[in-house]
């Protein structure tokens, strides 16, 4: 029983007071999930169009020259001029006319495409058809996952496919249905967080400390999004397609927003909290030893250098995505002033500087409470540990009853003739 003996107590505590949050968590997702499930009524208020997506093959290409443009008009591409000939699934042949819009696509014989046939049966070329490609992208993917990660890649796979079906079966169907977008975002954040963490780490003090730091992370994020929004005067419309989902669906555009920003919080929290936590639990195995406050300090310096990374990371990304739009901007020659100002950039501003004060604030929250769990003792224990290792080299030195040299002595040559004193017989007392 000494300084560094183990507290379960306090250890069970930390725990008990974990699931006093996680249980009541799961409970009100699972409820809000029932309630907010969506019913499969969508109402577009447009008519079902007729038109039909089909598959065929290029087998041959036949270029012509391109009609004059008029002044001022772009010219052509001319590999975009001429007709070609497609074999449509189930046999039929026909031949159409390349697109030559702009941006226009470039064909060629053995190039699958994508075709459009309306109720008439007339088809016309609208797209590659990249389906082959994607398939085999994403096989690759799961093999490097798989080869990789081995167990911890197939978990961390059927994550990603409960990701995609949460938000393709109840965030995306239930704003569709009216539902607010900001509770429908909330509701699933919190069921893929559940979900995916535990499942791809499994049922750990770890994964419920992280589990509990997104969630505080995410609280954070939210708070701040709908403060910085309403101060920016931002209502979340910004390009054709915002306008258009608040013009024909009545969609809560500025929750919306709300609900972008925070499901894309998420998946950089995740990352952020599950490192800190492992982290945190390497340390205490490696060092037992280790207390609340070094382990809290060790952690703390990698999760300051994994921030530093994630901020530049977040800004690059937001960067590349705006990337063509920089350029307009560019090309227009406004004064930075003005282009920082306009809504399109304003928004992703204000999106990347809350994420990245909820990855800030991550850290420190899932450290702690991971530290907590972690540690073998309690906290105060490391305000004492320096005194206690004063302590112990001052007694490495204390003369002791049962020493015949209480104080060492320095080394003293021998004299002429005498022999070391290594050599010297000991008197026999």
């Amino acid at each position: 029983m000494g300084a560094n003996h183990a507290h379960p107590p306090s250890s069970r505590r930390t725990v008990m007071a974990g699931l006093a949050v996680l249980v009541p968590l799961a409970i009100i997702t699972l409820a809000g999930l029932l309630w907010l499930w969506p019913g499969g009524t969508v109402s577009t208020g447009t008519a079902q169009s007729s038109v039909q997506r089909v598959t065929g093959t290029i087998t041959g290409v036949t270029l012509k020259k391109c009609p004059a443009a008029p002044d001022g008009a772009p010219q052509p591409d001319p590999a975009t001029c001429g007709n070609a000939d497609v074999r449509v699934e189930g046999g039929q042949s026909v031949t159409l006319r390349l697109p030559s819009g702009p941006g226009a696509q470039h064909f060629a014989a053995g190039d699958d495409v994508i075709l459009l046939r309306d109720a008439d049966g007339h088809h016309q070329i609208s797209d590659h058809d990249r389906s082959t490609p994607l398939w085999l992208f994403g096989a690759a993917f799961a093999l490097a996952v798989i080869a990789f990660g081995r167990w911890r890649g197939v978990t961390a796979l059927v994550g990603l496919a409960v990701t995609f079906v949460l938000l393709l079966t109840f965030v995306i169907p239930g704003i569709l249905e009216g539902e607010p977008p900001l509770l429908v975002a909330i509701v699933g954040a919190s069921a893929i967080m559940l979900l995916v963490l535990y499942l791809t780490h499994g049922f750990s003090l770890a994964t419920s400390m992280a589990v509990l730091g997104t969630l505080a992370s995410l609280a954070l994020t939210g708070l701040l999004s709908y403060g910085a929004l309403g101060f920016a005067r931002l209502n979340g419309i910004t390009d054709d397609s915002a306008l258009a989902l608040d013009m024909s669906l009545k969609i809560d555009t500025q929750g919306l927003l709300l609900a972008s920003i925070i499901i894309g919080a998420l998946g950089v929290l995740d990352d952020v909290t599950v490192t800190q936590a492992v982290t945190v639990a390497e340390l205490a195995h490696a060092n037992p030893s280790y207390g609340f406050a070094r382990l809290y300090r060790a952690a703390g310096r990698i999760g300051r250098a994994h921030i530093a990374s994630v901020i530049n990371t977040i800004i690059l990304a937001y960067a590349g995505a705006s990337l063509p739009l920089l350029l307009l901007f560019s090309i227009g020659r406004q004064p930075l002033g003005e282009v920082l100002t306009t809504p399109v950039i304003a928004q992703e501003i204000v999106r990347s500087i809350v994420g990245t004060l909820g990855l800030i604030a991550a850290v420190p929250i899932t450290t702690a409470l991971a530290a907590l769990t972690a540690s073998r003792h309690h906290p105060e224990e490391d305000a004492r540990e320096p005194a206690a290792r004063r302590e112990a080299q001052e007694s490495f030195f204390t003369p002791h009853a049962h020493q015949h040299d209480p104080v060492p002595r320095p080394y003293e040559r021998p004299a002429e003739g005498e022999r070391p004193a290594r050599h010297r017989r000991r008197s026999r007392t």
